[in-house]
């Protein structure tokens, strides 16, 4: 499939031409133990230059993933839930800690443990909830239990999500759940970044948020290695920052 990155390309002039700065950080999420997926997404990695945020399900990591993990320096681990399971209402969208039940808190205090226990110095302390959806009532609670961040997907509408927690979203996704999988319409993925862009000019949106794409490597085809290669790139060589949040930890954005 062809995809026309000018219209991105034209607004990265823009932002070059006003001297404006444009940070940049990749998630994956669901990531469990060493697979040939996973193997590409990491050499991606060091092709592009550009850091993965490995956002891994606790309960089902392996020590397979954290002793791979462990001398790959483009390579940050953060805590996606505990088990990646669904506990929303059947009329609810799915969500794992979208709604109150009485031992959420306890999995996400485990979580950061076990994490901690696997991954050493290459986790960074965020808390991915999956489906991207939390209770703001637990907010507060992973504050408390020595998470520094919190990432969802879409515009931060303000810097920190509770005292002592920043939040740093995702805002791009290559993959079209909505429509059952495969590759989102490429000109859909081109033209949401030119608008988040646009609105970050025009400051109607946080500009200092580090601009975050998605990516979910157990279920992309070639297509989406492809568009997701592409975009990544074009924005590095439109100037984008590749930043990686482990190593400004004690000072995030």
């Amino acid at each position: 499939m062809t995809a026309d990155f000018t219209p991105l390309r034209t607004e990265l002039a823009i932002w070059r031409r006003e001297r404006l700065t444009l940070p940049l950080w990749w998630r994956d999420d669901d990531a469990v133990q060493p697979i040939p997926a996973l193997e590409r997404l990491l050499a991606l990695s060091t092709d592009l230059g550009l850091p993965v945020h490995l956002a891994v399900i606790p309960l089902r990591a392996t020590t397979a993933l954290a002793d791979r993990l462990a001398d790959e320096e483009t390579a940050v681990a953060l805590v996606h839930g505990w088990a990646h399971e669904n506990h929303a209402p059947p009329d609810q969208k799915k969500a794992e800690f979208g709604h109150p039940r009485p031992d959420a808190a306890a999995q996400t205090a485990d979580a950061l443990e076990r994490l901690k226990a696997l991954f050493g110095p290459r986790l960074l302390e965020m808390f991915v909830p999956p489906w991207n959806r939390i209770d703001p009532e637990m907010i507060a609670r992973i504050a408390a239990q020595g998470y520094r961040a919190l990432s969802t997907y879409t515009p931060r509408l303000h810097r920190l999500a509770a005292p002592g927690l920043v939040q740093i979203n995702t805002h791009a996704d290559p993959i079209h759940w909505r429509g059952g999988g495969g590759l989102v319409p490429p000109e859909e993925l081109i033209g949401g970044l030119v608008t988040l862009l646009q609105n970050r000019r025009a400051g109607l949106e946080d500009a200092a948020e580090p601009l975050g794409f998605l990516t979910h490597h157990l279920v992309h085809d070639d297509a989406i290695w492809g568009v997701t290669e592409r975009c990544l790139a074009t924005l590095l060589e439109g100037g984008a920052v590749p930043t990686n949040l482990l190593e400004r930890r004690d000072d995030l954005p």
